[in-house]
């Protein structure tokens, strides 16, 4: 039996409170893979009940094992936590549908010029935002960019369907969106600024000027460890709930967002579900960055060479446990800059309990993919300052080591 709205009533697990038939749009979401549905679209559940005109579209650009997914469950699917003293389950219905953009383009593109939408939100990594590392811009020779250079009116690129549905916008009178990046990226709501900008610019300098002066980019930091589910994983969560879910996720207790608070259209409630909004979010990404991003990477590549399948094996090794402890009490906490009252080391404490969560099954691989795009926020910043400032990198550089002895093979 499928998990649907037909079927919700016989799954076992907690659920919302909310009819889901009062429920409108407010959020289009580019990128609708496990860390949206256990972060962004949890907060929104939370504040659904008194605020339900904040519901999700969500848009699968690449794959379209999302929509195949959850289109047919309505959008629902549960979210497991897995915890040290074991696992509890939800049911989450922030998520109305799913569009498959490869397939529907222009549906994606109707759903984000309704005037209803007032935050455009994503989680694409790294690469999805196809900037040349080394010179900052947008990196023309991809073939997305090329593409919708061409015929922007039939976006490929996320950045490219967010500048056509504000061109579309635009034309139509029906004012902005806030573009609310929620990927781990130094200053997150500014790179994603620039490239928008400039592909609005290519384009069209006159909608790249009102771009510029109408929409919004708030920074954000996000902090929720989503492994990639299994199929043993989902097999144990299906014969619990009782019904089939296709496309549950797994994640650990802990979740964290912090917004700048800067939203040209409107925002949902967030306070109210636990996010903390600021003026300036950079050191808190800072933190995270070089504390839980750079420690998870060097845990990742070392502890895979080790022979360690988890994040929680890995950390269990008492050199690697060594190494990631005395590598940001030593190396990291010394560069931070932080606002009163945050303990970096109550944090890297936290972190540590974090990483040794045996029900999480984080695994090494996962986390080491795509290094050659997370290595520089995630530890070369830190090395950089470090040797800026004339001060030793032995720890954080046997990280670097790892990366390069794990991708020759």
């Amino acid at each position: 039996m499928r998990l649907s709205e037909k079927t919700i009533a016989c799954a076992k697990a907690s659920r919302f409170t909310y009819q889901r038939g009062d429920l409108t749009a407010g959020i289009v979401h580019l990128g609708v893979g496990a860390f949206h549905r256990a972060h962004q679209a949890i907060y929104v559940d939370d504040i659904l009940a008194s605020s339900p005109g904040w519901a999700i579209v969500g848009a699968s650009l690449r794959s379209k094992t999302a929509a195949l997914a959850l289109n047919p469950q309505d959008g629902l699917y549960s979210l497991t936590i897995n915890a040290a003293s074991g696992s509890s389950s939800r049911i989450v219905g922030s998520v109305l549908e799913v569009v498959d953009a490869s397939l529907q383009s222009e549906t994606l593109l109707q759903r984000m010029v309704d005037p209803a939408i007032r935050i455009v939100s994503l989680t694409i990594t790294e690469k999805g935002y196809c900037i040349d590392p080394a010179t900052g811009h947008l990196d023309r020779t991809r073939q997305d960019i090329a593409a919708d250079l061409l015929a922007p009116a039939e976006p490929r690129s996320a950045i490219g369907i967010i500048v056509e549905a504000l061109r579309r916008r635009q034309a139509a009178g029906t004012g902005p969106f806030t573009v609310l990046c929620c990927d781990n990226l130094p200053e997150n709501g500014r790179v994603t600024c620039n490239a928008v900008l400039e592909m609005a610019g290519l384009q069209d300098p006159v909608l790249g000027g009102w771009i510029e002066q109408n929409v919004t980019f708030p920074s954000t930091m996000v902090d929720r460890i989503v492994p990639a589910t299994t199929q043993d994983d989902a097999d144990a969560i299906n014969a619990r709930l009782g019904v089939v879910d296709a496309a549950p996720v797994t994640t650990e207790p802990f979740c964290q967002w912090v917004v700048e608070d800067r939203f040209c259209a409107g925002r949902p409630p967030w306070k109210d579900a636990g996010v903390t909004f600021v003026a300036d979010v950079r050191p808190f990404e800072e933190m995270k960055l070089r504390l839980l991003n750079g420690s998870h990477s060097t845990l990742a590549y070392l502890g895979y060479l080790a022979g360690h399948e988890t994040v929680a094996e890995a950390i269990s090794d008492t050199r690697l446990y060594s190494l990631v402890h005395d590598m940001m009490t030593l190396e990291v906490i010394p560069t931070l800059d932080m606002p009163d009252g945050i303990d970096l080391f109550a944090y890297r404490d936290a972190l540590l309990q974090r990483f040794a969560n045996p029900g999480l099954r984080h695994r090494t691989w996962q986390i080491a993919m795509d290094g050659s795009q997370k290595l520089p926020q995630r530890l070369l910043s830190t090395i950089r300052d470090r040797l800026a400032a004339g001060l030793p990198i032995e720890r954080l550089a046997t990280g670097v080591a790892g990366w390069m002895r794990y991708v020759t093979g």
